[in-house]
């Protein structure tokens, strides 16, 4: 199954291009949960939310609805993987609220952090058995076979990161895949045009079956781009032979201008 969503749903640059104005900010999740099926949350990596936080998320979406969370910078950006141990367990404290909603988690380094194995390693192991991680690394040293072999040894997912700032390798380290959009080169900016998005569709499909689990994220979110874009790659993905999940009507999108 093909997962399409987008890196969070409270933007106010939505209200009116894909949220009613007569919808209450405090309903936009269901607004949401109800178009598409899945969510990355971004607001965990500056502030941890509390487990109560969670629960409501969990309590406010269909049964079928799957959050991505991404993990808190403490571990990542203040102490660059160091002594992971605590940071982790407070973050599944708190993030296991969502009961069988959660999805992945996304480890995104720091841009300044260089190739490190073995703490990435230390950290991979303090992950509950079966938890799905995601790692982004944002630096050049990190890409070689020593980070190919550890994440396939462990399952967890080269997160396949398109920005016009770098440049991922496209590995499968997991019989499952994470994909985060950043930032598209369309008009308007930073919106994706139609060929950049069928040529990740083929990518994906040469990549993963239809059956195996992807995670598609968009990230760029000024003047709901990635709404809009969201919907134009899941119906480009189902005609490259993937099985996308749910998104919203193409008429319930306005980019705000």
């Amino acid at each position: 199954m093909l997962f399409v969503g987008t890196s969070g749903w409270q933007y106010r640059d939505w209200r009116s291009s894909f949220y009613p104005r007569e919808v209450a900010q405090s309903e936009w999740l269901r607004h949401f949960a109800d178009r598409f099926a899945t969510v990355e949350v971004n607001n965990s990596f500056y502030r941890l939310p509390e487990r109560v936080t969670f629960e409501h998320w969990r309590e406010a979406t269909p049964g079928d609805f799957l959050f991505a969370v991404k993990m808190s910078r403490y571990l990542t950006h203040v102490r660059r993987l160091r002594d992971p141990e605590e940071p982790v367990h407070r973050f599944f404290e708190r993030a296991e609220g969502l009961g069988d909603k959660l999805g992945p988690v996304l480890l995104q380094l720091p841009p300044t952090l260089r190739a490190d194995l073995g703490r990435l390693a230390d950290t991979l192991d303090q992950f509950p058995r079966g938890v799905r991680v995601a790692v982004e690394p944002r630096e050049d040293s990190w890409f070689g076979d020593g980070l190919r072999a550890l994440l396939e040894e462990r399952g967890a997912a080269l997160c396949l990161a398109d920005s016009p700032r770098r440049d991922t390798p496209l590995w499968r380290t997991a019989d499952w895949g994470f994909v985060r959009f950043h930032e598209g080169r369309g008009t308007p900016r930073p919106c994706y045009g139609e060929r950049a998005l069928a040529t990740w569709a083929e990518r994906i499909a040469a990549l993963w079956s239809a059956d195996a689990d992807v995670f598609c994220y968009f990230n760029n979110d000024a003047r709901a781009c990635a709404v809009r874009d969201a919907v134009r790659f899941a119906e480009l993905a189902r005609r490259a032979g993937l099985r996308p999940t749910r998104v919203p009507a193409a008429g319930e999108i306005r980019l705000a201008v």
